[in-house]
């Protein structure tokens, strides 16, 4: 490891109050110096320091925890870190939470939704860690399984936020659920009311305040019922999206279509594809109805040809867009950078998992 890295990370890890003052400077070096590859393997092959950035993430006393968050989010780019799953280390008493790492940062940002727990941290960028994280399949599992120190389902704890205020929060929980989403054998217990029940939260954040009809309003969720007049669509598009392309997944087998077809998605989707001027958003919502409104043995049935006919545009002629194919998941996003917390950076693509 150079030299000058060495120093930045004592900076990091140093006991001493006055030292530590320093700090917030030496992370925000770090958080941008990960961007470079060789950095970034120095910094996340070296576990006593990822553990030194738990212990400090998880104090509750601890004034640059969000710094530390993006750090993490950053290091856990690194293939390497997916040991951070089962990593463990004594979990502070206020946090509530158990010895296995990844457990106390999920609790961390759930608490930080409110500034309940650290009043100088939200803990928004570790949703991006979240995703990156759902990459691998060890980490699809972990959000699917119930943990025993609380017998809750991670992922259930993440959809909750797919309507919060942070765009961060939004943008990483989006990707986290459709990473997960990629785990086709567990959709029965993403759409089962009784377990992580994830179609409310993915369909609320793509709803306006457009009325439907009787009969198809009849037949959609309870939480999609009766919305309010001066209710908003995600502002995001690329948060669009990335849900929209998570119902697409979901359509994998024939139960999840036939879940998707009976809680009527396709009247919101057509909305969807109505409203939202973004070709990335009307190119996902095409490629939706077509698999909903098609016969299950092939045929196109007049009720498919009345389907993608209303996604027809006044005025498109024969010049629509071809369907295109579904990409692999997103990422939440590029590196975290201290200086540029817009998120207006290009997407990192992440590979087919």
């Amino acid at each position: 490891m150079p030299t000058e890295l060495e120093e930045l990370v004592e900076f990091i890890s140093h006991g001493n109050t006055q030292v530590r003052q320093l700090a917030k400077d030496a992370l925000t070096i770090l958080i941008n110096l990960s961007t470079d590859h060789e950095v970034l393997e120095h910094l996340a092959t070296d576990i006593e320091f990822v553990k030194t950035l738990l212990g400090r993430v998880t104090n509750s006393k601890e004034p640059n925890a969000n710094e530390i968050s993006m750090l993490l989010a950053n290091l856990v780019k690194h293939d390497s870190l997916v040991k951070i799953l089962s990593l463990e280390k004594p979990a502070p008493p206020e946090l509530h939470s158990d010895n296995i790492a990844i457990n106390q940062l999920l609790d961390l940002f759930v608490r930080g939704a409110d500034g309940s727990y650290n009043k100088d941290a939200n803990f928004d960028y570790l949703s991006y860690l979240f995703a990156d994280l759902a990459k691998h399949a060890s980490g699809r599992q972990y959000f699917l399984k119930k943990q025993p120190y609380d017998s809750i389902v991670p992922l259930s704890k993440l959809i909750v936020f797919t309507e919060h205020p942070s765009h961060i929060r939004r943008r990483g929980v989006a990707s986290t659920i459709k990473n997960t989403a990629f785990e086709s054998n567990s959709h029965e217990q993403f759409l089962s009311e009784d377990d992580i029940h994830i179609l409310p939260y993915l369909l609320l954040p793509i709803m306006g305040n457009e009325e439907y009809s009787e009969g198809e309003s009849e037949n959609m969720l309870l939480e999609l019922q009766l919305l309010p007049e001066d209710k908003k669509r995600e502002t995001d598009c690329a948060i669009l999206q990335t849900h929209v392309e998570t119902l697409m997944l979901l359509t994998t087998t024939r139960p999840g279509r036939d879940v998707l077809r009976e809680v009527s998605v396709y009247p919101i989707i057509r909305e969807t594809h109505l409203q939202v001027e973004d070709d990335g958003v009307r190119e996902a919502c095409e490629r939706l109805v077509q698999v909903l409104m098609r016969d299950e043995e092939g045929e196109q049935s007049q009720q498919s040809i009345d389907g993608m006919k209303a996604l027809e545009r006044p005025g498109n002629g024969d010049s629509k867009k071809p369907f295109g194919r579904l990409q692999a998941s997103s990422g939440p996003g590029t590196w975290a950078r201290a200086e540029e917390e817009d998120e207006s950076e290009e997407e990192d693509k992440i590979v087919e998992v």
